[in-house]
């Protein structure tokens, strides 16, 4: 009941909505004819260069409902890293743990942040998602590659309705736009953040420093952009270690429960990172004729971190490590180096025919964690394990069309394409003689190496039925194979075989503008999202858990659904959704004992038989609401995702057929944010924020009886402010604070608490 009145409360900050037209210029035809409603409350960095709008097959295959254009969300949003720029869309979740995270994965509204590969992430057509694996942890999209600066605007699409896209798009398809310069232009920004952290024995601040700057020119037909950005930041703890009991003859520490409800105690605290970060990105772009353009981008990016750990015990009055296992695994170095490179060549002809063709290589070229293998009472061991990405990456190829007889207005738009993509997970862990070193590998400890590829084939044709209705309808065949599958753990090796799978997805759309203001859109869509290399042959054992991959996944099977209906003015938006996605053969991550009645436990992936997700989401804007310069804007998400068919057992203690009914781990049931912007002058902007969850399972079984705690994902409410100045044409300034009620709340790890973030920016 208290998630109804919270997510109520929300929706009513901005209940005064009505519609806002966010129909870009042009004749009244084409007007009535666009069917992407945008909401008009969040945008993201001021500048002066010619804003670069949607290409035209992009426009064709990504029917957003929700975006964040130019300027406003440098007034409204506390911005340190490019994924800030969606904190307050509906539906969307970053979970991005500090400053400077390589974690920050996406949540959609039917699926948690342990799904990374269950959304698509693109900037200027170039993937960002690391479709290397569907997890927390390397399965992060690549935000580093975007600087904060060089953000125009960012279009979302949700669900897997446009043919252009994978089945990984069954959650959401994001595109960003970055800018390019029509004459000489640059910027130099400086933020700090200050975050004071108090949660069990640490009580600190922790601080992020962070400068960004770009410059571009356009020179006749060459225009180039340039952007670089350092980041130095601590973060809190971002995991504990924890035991059933003290160690044997110490003292201190704090009693907790698990996310079960069984003891714990806090021995002290890990993952304390200081992140050292150093990204640039450079955009070349040439007119080949008035209406060809070809763009080269390559993106350096290198992160050295380190982790620190901090013991709440004793023993005799000094403190201790206690041979505790968790000391050791929290104790570690990184040195990553990755490159990035994409050649794009676009079309903008504005008549019968479009081009476009992206090719992209990521790579990993350095990437190593250092760790000690044990801790004594005070010091830790020489010897340690270094686990190793060097190789990792991958490419893509896409080659797509447009052909509209009659221009802009005719009443065929049909699209077409053809799509490649490798992925190569290279993974292993070895012993080291001296891990601080990071040399003198002794033997591998484990191993998990794999390849993916898919081959796909698509079109869709966007057909104006009458004046007012617009029928969509596509399909996308993929070819998928997974090979050079290679598992190792300590003297047992296994060489993996190959898989392959061939799948048929079909699309459908119909859009229509009952009137002016109002418009129904009914989207239906199947789509198969194919197994990680991560998830088919990453080989992990931490403490006494083994966890093993699965070679023979079969891939989710999703048929999605949405009625849309939405109504637009001059001053609002309102728009309510009714969405379902029924998927068999879910992948998800399960719990058993090793061997009957053992202590010893793995988790695997496998395919639950039949999940759903149905839900209902609610988005509200206006502008000039109640008072002259004033925006309101808020959303508010219900979903109830429910397992309907388990064979098995859900975990080690569950009976068999605990999980049927049970709700679907990591999707929580509300999701709801609201924003109110005053703009007191043309200068001055205010802003206060507010974002809700409600407690998320995670477990098939939804034995988390104790969610706010460490490991577990607890309600939380979270409010911030803003204050933006622009000082004169060239400077600005900003003051905010994100957590302004400093509430303390764990999501696995825990969040950080009230983190007053500064900033200032000249521009030219």
């Amino acid at each position: 009941m208290r998630s109804l009145h919270v997510v109520l409360t929300l929706a009513l900050l901005a209940s005064v909505a009505q519609a806002q037209d966010t129909t870009q210029a042009g004749d009244t035809s084409r007007a009535r004819r666009d069917s992407i409603a945008r909401l008009g409350a969040v945008h993201v960095t001021a500048g002066r260069t010619s804003a670069p709008s949607r290409t035209p097959i992009q426009q064709l295959t990504l029917p957003a409902s929700a975006g964040v254009t130019a300027r406003q969300a440098e007034r409204t949003v506390n911005l340190v890293d490019a994924e800030d720029a969606v904190k307050y869309l509906p539906s969307v979740f970053l979970r991005k743990r500090n400053n400077g995270d390589t974690q920050a994965v996406m949540g959609t509204r039917v699926w948690g942040v342990s799904s990374s590969a269950r959304s698509l992430v693109y900037a200027d057509g170039v993937p960002l998602s690391a479709l290397i694996a569907n997890n927390n942890n390397i399965g992060g999209p690549r935000w580093g590659l975007v600087s904060p600066l060089a953000i125009e605007r960012i279009d979302l699409m949700y669900g897997p309705f446009s043919a252009a896209y994978a089945g990984n798009s069954m959650g959401a398809v994001m595109e960003i736009t970055t800018r390019m310069p029509d004459s000489l232009r640059g910027a130099i920004a400086q933020t700090q953040a200050f975050q004071r952290f108090d949660l069990y024995g640490t009580q600190r601040t922790f601080g992020t420093a962070q400068t960004t700057a770009d410059v571009g020119n356009r020179i006749g037909r060459f225009s180039f952009w340039a952007s670089g950005n350092l980041l130095r930041s601590e973060s809190q703890p971002l995991t504990y270690v924890t035991a059933s009991t003290s160690p044997a003859g110490t003292t201190g520490g704090f009693a907790e429960q698990t996310k079960l409800g069984l003891p714990s105690t806090i021995l002290g605290a890990s993952g304390l990172l200081d992140t050292r970060m150093a990204s640039a990105t450079v955009k070349a772009a040439y007119e080949l004729t008035p209406v060809l353009r070809a763009t080269y981008a390559m993106g350096l990016w290198r992160n050295d971190g380190s982790s620190a750990v901090e013991s709440y015990i004793a023993r005799g009055g000094a403190g201790t490590y206690a041979s505790q296992a968790g000391f050791a695994s929290g104790l570690f170095e990184q040195v990553q180096r990755h490159s990035s490179h994409s050649l794009s060549v676009r079309s903008d002809t504005r008549r019968d025919w479009d081009v476009e063709a992206v090719a992209t290589r990521y790579r990993f070229d350095r990437d190593e964690q250092r760790s000690p293998a044990t801790a004594g009472d005070t010091t830790f061991a020489a010897a340690g394990r270094v686990a190793l990405m060097d190789g990792t990456g991958w490419t893509t190829l896409d080659l797509k069309g447009a052909w509209r007889r009659g221009g802009a207005l005719a009443s065929h738009a049909v699209t077409f394409g053809v799509h490649q993509d490798e992925y190569v997970l290279r993974n292993p862990t070895w012993n080291a003689a001296d891990w601080r070193a990071g040399g003198g590998y002794t033997t591998i400890a484990t191993e998990g190496d794999g390849r993916t590829r898919t081959r796909a084939a698509w079109a869709q044709d966007s057909w104006w039925v009458t004046g007012a209705v617009r029928l969509t309808l596509g399909g996308r065949y993929e070819w998928w194979r997974a090979f050079d599958g290679f598992n190792l753990n300590g003297t047992t090796s296994v060489t993996q075989p190959a898989v392959a799978a061939q799948r048929f997805s079909p699309k459908a759309v119909l859009a229509w503008a009952m009137t002016p203001d109002w418009q129904l859109t009914a989207s239906v869509a199947k789509a198969y999202r194919f197994a990680t290399a991560a998830e088919l042959y990453q080989l992990v054992s931490t403490g006494s858990t083994f966890t093993a991959p699965n070679p023979e996944l079969k891939p989710d099977d999703v048929l999605a659904a949405e009625l849309r209906i939405a109504r637009r003015s001059d001053r609002g938006l309102m728009q309510l959704a009714l969405f379902q996605d029924d998927v068999h053969d879910a992948i998800i991550a399960q719990f058993l004992p090793l061997v009957p009645g053992s202590p010893t436990l793995y988790s695997y992936i496998s395919n639950v038989d039949h999940v759903r997700a149905r839900g209902v989401e609610l988005v509200l804007s206006r502008t000039d609401a109640l008072v002259r310069g004033l925006e309101l804007a808020g959303s508010a998400t219900y979903v109830d995702a429910r397992i309907l068919a388990l064979p098995g057992r859900a975990s080690p203690t569950a009976p068999a057929g605990s999980a049927v009914g049970a709700f679907l781990p990591n999707i929580p049931r509300w999701r709801a944010n609201a924003t109110g912007t005053y703009h007191a002058s043309p200068r001055l902007a205010l802003t206060g924020a507010a974002r809700y969850s409600s407690m998320v399972f995670t477990t098939l079984d939804n034995a988390d009886v104790h969610p706010n705690t460490y490991q577990g994902f607890g309600e939380w409410l979270v409010a911030d402010a803003r204050a933006a100045f622009t000082l004169d044409d060239h400077w600005s300034a900003s003051l905010g604070v994100d957590n302004l009620l400093d509430r303390k709340y764990f999501l696995f790890h825990p969040f950080p608490q009230r983190t007053v973030v500064a900033g200032a920016k000249y521009g030219f």
